[in-house]
């Protein structure tokens, strides 16, 4: 078999098939060779069915009862159901778009069953489980481990699990595999890491690593191979990013020189007295803004630490300069913010911190246009025309202009843009900043922010070609949120103490994790609380003399702002809202959240939602609404109360609950087992020191023909931009 082979033409395949491997997106020989297990059904999962638990992959033995094929109510999709029962309990089994296996099993039939545990307002069942039958129930674990040892060590690792999809299973995959592998396939596969790189790390050839991550004969095997792909897929998007990171540098920029005096005088006039790692971060962008090449940096910082503070002073040191060779003009900056909203806030802000000085700052938004100072009023701002604003921008009368992604449009012109700042906007790739590029190679400064807390490991993986700056302090004079884990008991108490806090004009942000009420019907639809229904109940049986608004993605931009205009002008007491609340809103008077079904955010996305209520010097209040019984979760919650920041949450994140879980990173695009490589440090920076060592010596990898086109499909893969 070639590997460009279809796989149509050498497997036979029905309809079901089909429509299977096209959903996965696996068409040819090498896609089913690189669709990897994502575990391996082992004996140590073997659970009591007392204690499973939903979410969780797991293996039971018991005796199979009732087997039956049933309808969907709905979908009318057949499917088999039955029973399992051992000495604990017993658990419903359920095989979607499986009727057959209803005639497999007869009732009183001793079985192994391997699968996922799900849960809905019935109770908690297996989905889909792999099947075994058995002769015996074994006395417990330990005998069925005492028998294992018996078999050959293949056997005792186990079996292949892979992401599955309606119509085809894991045995289906392994079996196919087998015979791509037996077919002497691997012998066609040239390995694109450097041989150096593999033998000093000890890691597995192409060849063996795939026989091996498919058919491990032990756990050492199976690891081996992971740790390789693992490290490839961190290799392979470290090397992009430290091409692009040589390529911005190719540019030349305006060198910004810093008077000293003038900017500690600037940052005197702060509200607040600046945290070391303000004047840290500070020093250091005014440091690189002082090369001949331009700068790209990641400002990470939480909710609350003084990001905005920090983009104003570089903002400062570079509009009170002229253009080199030039006595006079300012260079310019352009601020960036991902929606109206916090475009305007920025504006206000940037009022405050420039009102004493002589600096014409703009505001552009679908919205409409405004310059800062006002002739007529020259302590506000006036509304000006589109075609004005950008007549001033391109004739470099006003030198800060603050907006939405409209910024860098082509009818958007500046004459002397020396500094980009971007809030918020993890998508601005390297092609939005090629843009960014003058016809003379001139390219801006680019300072990146974020409020998203990051493991360092996942930060130098996906940010590799932006130096990194961390904000772990918060102003002083802010106030610790007070955070309290909710159980179903405590909800009318907790009730009662928010209603105080509205009573004192204070308002409330309520987050669920759905929009819509799930389908009663939908055999695995999560259950948990949506935004438009709580909202509903909350009017109906608790807050009734409260407003009460709605928010949430699917409804429009328009509406998204103009209830979140009404909320920031206190015209709603209580926002009910999915976890779309944009991070950075700033509404001081909002001192309270509840967030619905805790459990099912991870924590540093729990901790960016408390985030939205640390806007003033008012007491706040976290309320953390769990329906979850277990202690274990209970403990995950509990770390919200005691931990420093963000980062530290999110550090925890990614060992309690794997990279996987952590809030978003399905926006990241890396797969899986890349994932788990973001867990090793070590990995993460002998990758990273590989690719700069490549990139340093052969930019192009002109000399890694093989190596580049990988580079390049995975990166094409990661959708980075």
């Amino acid at each position: 078999m070639k590997l460009s082979d279809r796989l149509e033409n050498i497997f036979r395949l029905d309809i079901n098939q089909k429509k299977a491997l096209n959903k996965l997106k696996l068409f040819s020989v090498a896609d089913l060779l690189f669709h990897f297990p994502v575990r391996y059904s082992h004996i140590s999962e073997i659970k009591p069915i007392s204690q499973l638990v939903a979410g969780e992959f797991a293996t039971v033995y018991g005796k199979f009862w009732s087997p039956d094929i049933k309808r969907g109510y709905k979908s009318k999709i057949l499917r088999a159901q039955g029973e399992i029962i051992d000495e604990t309990g017993k658990i419903k089994v359920v095989w979607f778009n499986q009727a057959y296996i209803a005639k497999m099993i007869r009732s009183g039939q001793f079985v192994e069953l391997t699968g996922k545990v799900m849960e809905n307002k019935r109770g908690k069942y297996l989905a889909n489980p792999e099947f075994k039958k058995v002769n015996s129930m074994p006395i417990d674990i330990h005998d069925n481990l005492f028998n294992f040892e018996k078999k050959k060590e293949s056997e005792v690792f186990g079996f292949p699990v892979y992401v599955e999809t309606r119509g085809i299973t894991s045995k289906w995959f392994y079996h196919k595999i087998l015979e791509i592998i037996k077919d002497k396939t691997l012998d066609n596969i040239k390995d694109y890491i450097p041989k150096e790189i593999l033998e000093k790390y000890h890691l597995p050839s192409i060849k063996s690593a795939l026989f091996w991550i498919h058919s491990p004969k032990n756990k050492k095997d199976a690891e081996s191979a992971r740790k390789r792909f693992a490290f490839e897929e961190v290799f392979c998007i470290q090397l992009e990013r430290q091409h692009d990171k040589i390529e911005y540098r190719k540019n030349k920029s305006f060198q910004i020189k810093t008077n000293i005096k003038e900017k500690d005088e600037f940052v005197k006039r702060f509200p607040f007295e600046p945290t070391d790692s303000q004047k840290k971060s500070i020093q250091t962008i005014l440091d690189d803004m002082g090369k001949n090449f331009p700068m790209s940096r990641l400002l990470e910082g939480d909710v609350g630490s003084g990001k905005t503070a920090v983009a104003a002073t570089a903002a400062y040191t570079t509009v009170v300069q002229t253009p080199q060779g030039k006595g006079f003009g300012n260079l310019q900056v352009a601020y960036m913010a991902p929606t109206e909203i916090l475009a305007t806030q920025h504006f206000e802000s940037f009022i405050k911190y420039f009102k004493h000085l002589p600096i014409n700052i703009g505001l552009i938004t679908g919205s409409g246009c405004r310059k800062f100072p006002s002739k007529v009023n020259p302590s506000g701002w006036t509304d000006i025309s589109r075609t004005q604003l950008l007549k001033w921008t391109a004739e470099g009368i006003i030198p800060i202009l603050i907006g939405t992604h409209a910024l860098i449009q082509k009818t958007v012109k500046f004459k002397n843009l020396a500094l980009v700042v971007i809030d918020e906007q993890h998508r601005f790739g390297t092609a939005q900043r090629r843009k960014l590029v003058r016809k003379d190679n001139i390219a801006p400064h680019l300072l990146s922010m974020t409020a998203t807390p990051i493991p360092r490991t996942l930060a130098l993986t996906i940010y590799g070609d932006l130096d990194l700056s961390l904000l772990s302090e918060m102003p002083k004079g802010r106030k610790q949120i007070i955070t309290e884990i909710i159980t179903p008991d405590k909800r009318e108490e907790t009730y009662e103490e928010i209603r105080k806090e509205l009573k004192n004009g204070r308002q409330l942000y309520v987050i669920c994790p759905r929009i819509d009420e799930p389908d009663p019907n939908k055999e695995m639809a999560v259950q948990a609380k949506s935004a438009i229904a709580e909202a509903k109940r909350l009017k109906k049986d608790v807050f009734q003399e409260y407003e009460i608004g709605v928010l949430h993605s699917k409804m429009s931009k328009e509406k998204k702002e103009k209830e979140m205009q009404n909320f920031t002008e206190g015209k709603i007491n209580i926002l009910c809202a999915t976890s779309v609340i944009e991070v950075g809103v700033n509404v001081p008077n909002a001192t309270m959240i509840i967030i619905e079904g805790a459990e099912r955010f991870g924590l540093a996305q729990l901790h960016q939602l408390r985030g939205r209520v640390i806007r003033s010097n008012y007491q706040a209040y976290c309320y953390v609404f769990a329906d979850a019984k277990s202690d274990k979760t209970i403990q995950r919650l509990k770390a919200l109360k005691t931990a420093k920041n963000g980062f530290e949450l999110a550090e925890l994140d990614l060992t309690l609950r794997g990279a996987g879980e952590l809030g978003g990173t399905k926006q990241w695009g890396i797969s899986d087992l890349g994932m788990e490589a973001i867990k090793n440090i070590k990995m993460v920076e002998a990758a990273r020191s590989e690719a700069i060592r490549l990139i340093e010596e052969d930019s192009e990898l002109s000399k890694y023909p093989l190596l580049k086109s990988k580079v390049k499909e995975k990166t094409q893969e990661f959708h980075f931009e």
